[in-house]
């Protein structure tokens, strides 16, 4: 399997926005920007995986590429979560 420089730019950016989506969506804030990357890409995996097995099809293009993989990172989260121990709180600024 060969996979140009575009399609690997593509495979980051998706992973970059779904990692940090799923950070913003499960309490917790993510891991950083390297480990919402992460997250993100095997967000993507799990999505690409699960969601067909238990018949949801988003359709094709980046938008759905993105939607499954927050999806997945989501899922990914919230298994890390239980199995972590929680999450840590969020800071939240005061004035």
């Amino acid at each position: 399997m060969h996979i140009s420089g575009e399609g690997l730019l593509i495979i980051l950016l998706v992973g970059l926005i779904a990692g940090w989506l799923a950070g913003e969506i499960v309490t917790g804030g993510g891991f950083g920007l390297v480990g919402n990357i992460a997250i993100g890409i095997v967000g993507a995996l799990i999505g690409t995986w699960l969601l067909p097995r238990l018949g949801i099809r988003i359709g094709g293009g980046i938008i759905a590429a993105i939607i499954v993989a927050t999806i997945g990172a989501v899922l990914l989260l919230v298994v890390v979560g239980l199995f972590g121990g929680g999450y840590p709180r969020r800071r939240y600024w005061r004035f």
